[in-house]
C-alpha cells in the first residue's frame, strides 16, 4: 500500500505536480542548452576542471539536487502535510536496515565487478589515487551524493509515483511514466553526447528496476540504498573523461568509449537476478497486484486502515 501513502496528506492533484514540472521544465532548458551550444560537454567539463578544480566541479554538480531533497521533503511535509515517513515507506517506521542492506550489497557487486573488469582488461585502466584529493573526494561524495540520490528517489519513486497512482487509479502508469522519465532525466549527461541516444535503455531500465524494487517491496527503502551505492561508490572507484562525474577516484577509465553489451548486462541480466534475490529475500509475492495492480480510494485505504488499528 505504498502508493496509498499519499493519502494521509491534504490531498489535492495540483500539489503533486509542482515540482515535478519545474524539475523537467529545467532538464528540458538543459538540454536545448546543452544541444544548442557550440561547445561539447564534454570540453566545458573540462574547462570547467581546468578553472576550479573536479571536486569543487563536483560540488556544483551535486549541490542543487541536494537542495533539491530539502525542497520535496519540505513541500511533502508543509504543503501535502504528510509525513516523510509515509513518502518513505507503507512500514510504521523506516526499515534503516533494508537501506543499509541494499547499500551494502550493491557496494560489494560494484566492487567485484569492477575489480573483474579491471583484472581481465588491465590497459583500460590507470591508476588515479592521489590520497589528498581522495580524500576530500570521498568527505564530499559522502555527504552530498546520497542527498543527490535521495532527492530522485523521493521525487520520482516517492512524490510522482504516489501522486499518478491516486490520479490513475493503478499502479502501472505511475511504475512506466516515472521509470521513463527517469531515464530521460539523464538525456544531456556527457555519457549520451559520447555513447548516442542507445545508452538511454540503461537509465530507462535503471528507472523500471528501481521503480519495480519500490512497488514490490512497498516503500522506498531498497531503492534508496541501491541507488546511493552505485553513485557513491561509482565516483570513488573509477572515473573518465567522458562521465557526469569526473573525479579523483582509484582508477581512470583510459579506453575509447563505445556503447555495447556491457551497458545492456545490467538491465537484462544483473537486475533481474537482484529482484529475484530481493524477492527471496523478502517473501514478495503477488507481482501481479502489486505492479499491474489498481490503487485503493482514500475511502477505502481508510477503512482498511482503521480496521487494522481495531484489530491491533
Amino acid at each position: 500500500m505504498y502508493i496509498e501513502q499519499g493519502y494521509k496528506g491534504e490531498i489535492g492533484l495540483w500539489k503533486y505536480f509542482v515540482i515535478p514540472l519545474a524539475f523537467m521544465g529545467f532538464m528540458v532548458m538543459n538540454y536545448i542548452i546543452t544541444i544548442n551550444s557550440p561547445i561539447s560537454v564534454e570540453d566545458t567539463m573540462q574547462q570547467l576542471i581546468e578553472q576550479l578544480g573536479s571536486n569543487t566541479v563536483l560540488i556544483i554538480l551535486l549541490l542543487p539536487l541536494s537542495v533539491g531533497l530539502l525542497v520535496v521533503w519540505g513541500w511533502t511535509y508543509l504543503v501535502h502535510r504528510q509525513s516523510i515517513t509515509s513518502l518513505t515507506t507503507s512500514r510504521k517506521k523506516v526499515d534503516w536496515k533494508r537501506i543499509f542492506f541494499s547499500f551494502g550489497l550493491w557496494t560489494v557487486l560494484t566492487l567485484l565487478l569492477t575489480g573483474i573488469d579491471i583484472y581481465a582488461s588491465p590497459d583500460k585502466y590507470v591508476l588515479n589515487f592521489d590520497w589528498a584529493k581522495f580524500v576530500l573526494l570521498a568527505i564530499i561524495g559522502v555527504v552530498l551524493i546520497p542527498m543527490q540520490t535521495s532527492f530522485e528517489e523521493y521525487l520520482f519513486r516517492g512524490h510522482m509515483m504516489q501522486g499518478l497512482g491516486i490520479l490513475a487509479k493503478n499502479r502501472w502508469v505511475p511504475l512506466v511514466v516515472t521509470s521513463t522519465l527517469f531515464g530521460l532525466m539523464h538525456i544531456a549527461n556527457p555519457e549520451v553526447e559520447k555513447l548516442g541516444h542507445g545508452v538511454l535503455v540503461y537509465y530507462i531500465g535503471t528507472g523500471f528496476f528501481l521503480g519495480i524494487l519500490t512497488l514490490m517491496d512497498e516503500g522506498l527503502e531498497l531503492a534508496l540504498g541501491f541507488h546511493a551505492a552505485n553513485n557513491l561508490i561509482t565516483a570513488l572507484l573509477v572515473t573518465a573523461d567522458w562521465t557526469a562525474f569526473q573525479t579523483n577516484s582509484v582508477y581512470k577509465d583510459i579506453s575509447e568509449p563505445a556503447l555495447g553489451w556491457d551497458a545492456l548486462i545490467p538491465v537484462f541480466v544483473i537486475f533481474p537476478l537482484l529482484l529475484w534475490f530481493f524477492s527471496r529475500k523478502y517473501g514478495w509475492k503477488n507481482w501481479k497486484q502489486r505492479l499491474f495492480g489498481k490503487v485503493m480510494t482514500k475511502e477505502e485505504f481508510v477503512a482498511l486502515t482503521h480496521g487494522e488499528s481495531d484489530m491491533a
